[in-house]
Parts: structure tokens; sequence; C-alpha cells
């Protein structure tokens, strides 16, 4: 059998500070978490793999990362809700670490630096994430109750995150911002992974592609293998609506945030959303590119603070 290269064994794409970028290391993570062991069996290559059209193993893969990556000694999600790729999340969180670090000479790491995850699910992994490898701590949002209530359960059951990450339920179902901040409350940075699909047929669709790259042949049915429920997926508009929604609120809150910031997963997302962000007289606006694989991703970054205000932001804060 041809020996793997170094080049096989790295995901060279992947943020150069990712605990992720080797292949997954199958008897470390089950030391870490037994309940993977089912799980695991070799791959038509002889690589020892999970089934990721398996819900389950998808969950008990997640599980064991948490815990062998990142010291989480507790992590469940409820039946059916967003199951999401680790490494994608941690590099989305070390992509926010180099933005805020901008031409400083070391990142900004430990509690005094804030972060609001937008849309917190009940998986909480970016808080998780952040905590971890920068010391961040987190306000943590969503719409859905039984998200709010399962995302805290992991708070209140890890220590560590217990002081770090306070979970808020937002009862405005269209609001993003308001009823989150305290009048006086700031953050250093937003963060959210918005619902892609504008309907529950255009998920499907896309899972159905999804699966059909993976599998190298046309699955019967959609299967959301990582999970989501209605609100994670979907909603009215798609991306495209709610990032422009997301941007025009923020306009209200721009002294109380350095840097806003949203993923989006289709390319034509951008250009309406740059109009927007030049209509709301966004001061700097920034593209970064992620690699996950095959896939490119991407998060755009804005802000309503001048050079000035941005360095007097990080006198005060940091």
């Amino acid at each position: 059998m041809k020996e793997k290269t170094t080049q096989d064994k790295i995901k060279s794409k992947l943020h150069p500070r990712s605990q992720h970028r080797e292949r997954y290391n199958f008897k470390a993570l089950i030391k870490s978490s037994p309940e993977l062991r089912p799980f695991v069996s070799p791959n038509k290559y002889g690589d020892e793999s999970v089934d990721f059209f398996n819900p389950d193993a998808v969950k008990a893969l997640n599980t064991a990362l948490l815990k062998h990556h990142y010291g989480v000694t507790y992590w469940d999600i409820p039946e059916h809700y967003l199951c999401p790729p680790i490494p994608g999340r941690a590099d989305y969180i070390h992509n926010i670490a180099d933005l805020l670090k901008g031409d400083r000479a070391q990142i900004p790491q430990g509690k005094k630096i804030k972060g609001l995850d937008i849309g917190v699910g009940a998986n909480c992994i970016y808080p998780i994430i952040g905590n971890y490898e920068y010391g961040w701590s987190f306000i943590a949002s969503d719409t859905d109750e039984t998200a709010i209530t399962s995302a805290h359960a992991i708070v209140e059951k890890n220590s560590k995150l217990k002081s770090r990450v306070s979970i808020r339920h937002q009862a405005q179902s269209n609001a993003f911002f308001k009823g989150i901040f305290n009048a006086e409350e700031k953050v250093d940075f937003t963060l959210c992974n918005p619902p892609f699909h504008a309907s529950l047929k255009d998920a499907q669709k896309a899972s159905l592609k999804k699966l059909k790259n993976l599998k190298g042949r046309r699955p019967n049915k959609a299967i959301l293998n990582f999970g989501g429920q209605n609100n994670e997926l979907w909603t009215k508009g798609g991306e495209a609506r709610f990032v422009k929604d997301m941007i025009y609120e923020s306009r209200n809150f721009g002294k109380q945030c350095l840097w806003f910031t949203s993923l989006i997963s289709k390319e034509v997302t951008l250009k309406p959303t740059y109009k927007i962000l030049q209509k709301v007289k966004a001061e700097h606006v920034k593209t970064i590119e992620m690699g996950q694989g095959q896939k490119i991703s991407r998060f755009i970054a804005w802000t309503f603070l001048n050079q000035q205000e941005q360095k007097e932001w990080m006198v005060e804060r940091w």
C-alpha cells in the first residue's frame, strides 16, 4: 500500500492555528470519548472513518472532538438540532482572532475580549472554541427556546464556560441586537452562521447535492445528516435577506461593537451585501475567505468606527 505523504495527512486549507489540519486521530478520539468506538470502521480506502450519513455517528464524532481538543466535559444536543462540522467553526474563530489582531503584535486574548454569537443554536460551538483557544467571553443568543435550554446546560456543566458565557433568549424573532445588548454593553465582535436557504425545498436540494458529491451517486432523498431545525437552515429571503436585515439593525449599535461579522455561504450574496454596507456608511468592510476541503467559505466583517475610534477602542478595552 502506498504510504501517505505529509500532503495527504495535512488539510492545508484550514487555518494554520487549527487543531484539525491533520486527519482525525481516531485512537486518541476514542480514548477521550469511548462512545465513538462503535461508529469507527475502515472506509473503502482502508482508513478509519465514520459514516457521515449517520447523524448518530456525526454527533459522536463531534462529542469526541470537543472533549479531546477543547476540554469539554459535557456536550449534548436535542434530536434533530444542528450538529455542525467542528473544523469549519474553528476556522471562523481563528480568522476573527486575526481580524482583531490587525497590525498589532499579538492576538487579544482573555475574558476582557467579548463576542456575541447570534444564533448560538443548541450546540454552543463558537463559545466553546473561542473560550478554549483564546479565553474570550461570549454573549450567546437564540430565538429558539429549546436551543437556549440546551446551550445553557452545556455552559452550566462545563465549569470553564460557566463564568464566561451568558446565554440570552432573543424574544423578538426579527431582531439581532435589540433586546440582547444592554444599554452600555460593548462587544469586540459578533459572529453569525445565518440560515442559508430560503425554504425547506432549497435546503433539501442543497443537501441532495452535498450527499451526491460525497457519495458519488444520487441519493433517493435528502438526509440532513448534520440536523437542523427550520430556523437554523432556512428563512424567508435566505441568507441575503437575513444578512441585509442584520446590517441595517447594526447601524443602531455601531458604537457598541468593534467588528460585526457574518458567514456568507453563497458568493452571489456578496455583491448586494457590499451595496447595503455602502448605503449604511460602514467605515471599513472586509471579506475573509476560508477553505475546508474542496469548499471555499467566507465571512464578511464591517465596522462603523473610523481608524481613530478603533485605536481608542483597543486602548480602552484591551
